[in-house]
């Protein structure tokens, strides 16, 4: 990515009363971020939910300062940067319409097509939760899942602890800068983590530590992952707000479930009776609901060329081509079908072997 077009992405960033939705309809708007800044005031209002006081704050010169000295401070502590339509940006989140324009990462992530599970919970954790955190990620480790946390205590640092130990990639979402550290006793896990996968944040180097932090930081969290695995819960906390987001992104969530006397069970308890979060008790139950326990079906290419599809099919099919992995509500949108006919199409091409079905509603050409 070239220095004009990052700053420009970061100083909408900086930009007061530009979130990450905002910024992505401007952009699509405008048809890049430096475009942004060169509209015209009048132009920018017609955007959906742009008001004056956000055109005006557009103008600003302030906001490109800021951004050089962001930049600088990025180049100096050679920090990754991810724009969300780029290739290094992790896919399952483009799909996410509040996820980050632009994320930060340190370390040696690599997100290929590796199963990734966020694993979260309280940060008062029981030895029963330890235990059951530790034996789930050892039992799932011959999948090569890569895990995503907190990086916080509890929970979050025993998830991330027991994939080093299985030698599985590993990922921290950290709610401030990415050169900080908090909790500063977990500074002692970073360069292992960083050894085997690394950090993503979407905040600047500046950024105060605030609780509202924490809420942006789980919907990366959610976001990343093909599915949300909570451990232990109290009725409130980060965990269940991680657990309700993914659910909203549509993708699997699973909760370990307890008795009802057990206060860092309620919140799991409680995800279960909602419907919003499938029972977890073993590797086995993740392995279900994901369908790990398949093998993949052996398709040979010669095979595919020949089959005989509808018009119909043909339109479903084009799209999968053109992502090659793509949830079922985005393939009815873009295939002008209703859901319902769309999820019976890609029924139809699975049975013809040119469509596999993944976890989340995810669908990807054989």
């Amino acid at each position: 990515m070239n220095e004009d077009k990052l700053v420009a992405i970061l100083a909408l960033q900086a930009a007061p009363g530009v979130g990450d939705r905002t910024a992505k309809k401007l952009i699509a708007y405008c048809g890049s971020p430096q475009a942004v800044f060169t509209a015209s005031k009048r132009d920018l209002t017609r955007v959906d939910g742009i008001g004056s006081f956000v055109a005006q704050a557009l103008s600003n010169d302030t906001l490109f300062k800021q951004a050089e000295s962001e930049l600088s401070f990025i180049r100096k502590n050679n920090i990754q940067c991810h724009y969300f339509e780029d290739a290094s940006y992790p896919f399952a989140l483009k799909h996410c319409v509040d996820g980050p324009i632009l994320m930060f990462s340190s370390g040696n992530i690599a997100i290929n097509d590796q199963p990734i599970l966020s694993i979260v919970g309280t940060r008062r954790a029981t030895p029963r939760g330890v235990s059951f955190c530790e034996e789930l990620i050892a039992q799932l480790a011959p999948f090569n899942p890569i895990i995503v946390s907190g990086f916080a205590y509890g929970i979050d640092i025993v998830a991330h602890r027991a994939a080093l130990a299985n030698n599985l990639q590993t990922v921290g979402c950290l709610a401030h800068g990415i050169q900080k550290c908090y909790p500063a006793s977990h500074r002692k896990y970073r360069s292992n983590i960083e050894n085997n996968g690394g950090f993503y944040s979407d905040f600047w180097s500046n950024a105060p530590f605030a609780k509202s932090n924490f809420l942006k930081c789980n919907r990366i969290i959610a976001g990343l992952s093909s599915a949300t695995l909570v451990i232990e819960s109290d009725q409130k906390g980060g965990s269940l707000i991680t657990a309700n987001m993914a659910f909203d992104y549509n993708r699997v969530v699973m909760a370990v479930p307890g008795r009802p006397s057990d206060t860092m069970s309620k919140g799991c308890n409680d995800l279960i009776k909602a419907q919003k979060a499938h029972v977890l008790t073993s590797a086995e139950d993740v392995m279900l609901q994901l369908n790990w326990h398949q093998k993949p079906t052996q398709t040979p290419v010669q095979k595919k060329l020949f089959v005989e599809l509808t018009d119909q099919e043909r339109i479903v099919l084009q799209v999968l081509q053109e992502t090659g992995k793509e949830q079922l509500d985005f393939i009815a949108i873009k295939s002008n079908y209703p859901i319902s006919q769309t999820a019976s199409l890609l029924f139809a091409l699975e049975m013809k072997g040119v469509v596999k079905p993944l976890p989340g509603k995810w669908y990807k050409m054989i």
